[in-house]
């Protein structure tokens, strides 16, 4: 801390007490050079950390956002709520490991439904025709389509009758 009577860069702290509200640190401290006494207040950085939302406007991150958007994919899914909120917890890092204070709302929507594909196939479906933001059905269908295509397995009986298909196609 600076003395704000010489500009010496070390001192001492006297004596440190928390306000009332608890929400700042109020440190009496002296300086080693010059021996005088300044006050010094501590607050917890009240920066919030953004999220740019598709058209470009920004807004603070909002956990609950996140989890609200979760729980009506998951609805009446065998999913447990600790899944989710280790997904929004993992959202959430995140966010906050960014340098700018700032994510954008796409990268988010990514991983989240990364996460929902391996956890529940249901679920992402509904998590995604609303952030995909389907413009019909055949979107819809596509995405269906890729997602069955992922999920099936090759076995060689399998193999065998999709070749047939194809042939007689």
């Amino acid at each position: 801390m600076k003395c704000p009577f010489c500009a010496h860069l070390e001192d001492k702290v006297v004596d440190s007490r928390e306000s009332r509200e608890g929400d700042v640190i109020r440190r009496r401290r002296e300086c080693l050079k010059c021996e005088r006494r300044f006050t010094s207040y501590e607050r917890i950085d009240e920066i919030p950390y953004m999220v740019i939302k598709k058209d470009g406007r920004r807004e603070p991150f909002d956990r609950q956002k996140i989890m609200a958007g979760l729980l009506r994919a998951c609805e009446k899914r065998p999913v447990p709520v600790s899944k989710l909120d280790a997904i929004v917890s993992s959202i959430e890092k995140y966010v906050q490991e960014s340098r700018d204070r700032e994510r954008s709302t796409q990268k988010i929507g990514e991983m989240i439904m990364r996460r929902l594909k391996d956890l529940d196939k249901v679920a992402y479906v509904r998590f995604a025709s609303v952030y995909l933001e389907f413009k019909d059905v055949t979107e819809f269908m596509h995405e269906l389509k890729s997602l069955v295509r992922a999920s099936a397995p090759s076995t060689p009986a399998s193999t065998a009758r999709k070749t047939a298909k194809s042939k007689i196609s």
